[in-house]
């Protein structure tokens, strides 16, 4: 299967360097800027190993593709679909947040959109070099399972955690309600996963930020399990920060409106309460800030 992948980042990366280690044909759409120097060998490490595979390398996608995977920031998605000159039968984006796929849908037609979650913690250390550091869960619409279901079994046979989900709701919202108060959590405090379950403040601010965020998830149809994300803090290395809090150390922009944005404006429709959700957006809009003119 021919995919494209727009956005070289982390995620971006890390899926088109395994996808092309099975032996799919894989073009990674970069900016133009970059072509030159971006390798076309590209490299993940795994906590059970190592990856390494060719891809293409393109500044549009213009020709072809089974699908076409999105992994921009949400800032920079409008930006990116300047990209694709021609439409692809399908488009599977895996950014963080709500909003994008009313806007894609929107673009493209309900049909060919194809709304999908990964939660994994990766980085790109360097163009072409990506690590993965903790097990990476892919969930995608059951509208694409005819389509993806070969992929994803592909995938599930080098650890990938692969599941369809009826529910469009169910399967945003359900990232959103750990993604969220995860991301503000280790943002605003500057602590990883295990330095916050130490300390009783911020491990009750995350206690109940994820509570606001599961509040705001089920006025909106979706079935959120308590016990799920109780399971992901349970697995995840107590060394685990979010890539929103790693942007706020590095001083790059952040995801906060596409991260918190969609629980504060969906909050204020049910008329429920985000005092802890506000709170912490205030408090990382301060550091930011303060970086800034550091």
């Amino acid at each position: 299967m021919k995919h494209t992948i727009l956005g070289a980042g982390a995620i971006g990366g890390m899926l088109g360097t395994a996808l092309a280690s099975l032996g799919n044909e894989v073009s990674l759409i970069t900016r133009r800027e970059k072509l030159a120097r971006h390798p076309e060998t590209v490299t993940l490490d795994r906590p059970n190993g190592t990856l390494t595979a060719k891809v293409s390398l393109v500044s549009a996608l213009t020709t072809s593709t089974d699908v076409l995977w999105i992994a921009t920031k949400t800032y920079q998605l409008e930006d990116a679909l300047d990209t694709i000159r021609v439409t692809p039968p399908a488009i599977v984006p895996l950014l963080n947040g709500i909003d994008h796929v009313a806007l894609l849908r929107s673009r493209y037609g309900d049909d060919r959109v194809i709304p999908a979650t990964i939660a994994v913690e990766a980085e790109r250390t360097s163009d072409g070099h990506y690590v993965q550091r903790s097990p990476a869960r892919l969930n995608i619409a059951q509208s694409g399972e005819a389509l993806l279901s070969d992929t994803a079994q592909e995938l599930r046979d080098i650890g990938f955690l692969c599941s369809f989900l009826a529910s469009e709701a169910t399967l945003l919202w359900s990232k959103l309600c750990f993604l969220g108060p995860f991301a503000l959590v280790t943002s605003a405090s500057g602590k990883d996963l295990g330095q916050i379950l130490a300390d009783a403040e911020w491990k009750k601010a995350l206690e109940y930020a994820f509570a606001e965020a599961r509040a705001v998830a089920e006025a909106e149809g979706a079935q959120i399990d308590p016990a799920r994300t109780q399971a992901i803090i349970d697995a995840s290395p107590p060394t685990m920060r979010s890539s929103m809090a790693k942007d706020l150390d590095a001083g790059r922009q952040l995801e906060l409106d596409g991260i918190a944005g969609p629980i504060l404006r969906s909050a204020a429709k049910w008329g429920i309460a985000a005092p802890t959700t506000k709170r912490l957006v205030a408090a990382i809009d301060e550091r930011h800030r303060a970086r800034a003119h550091y």
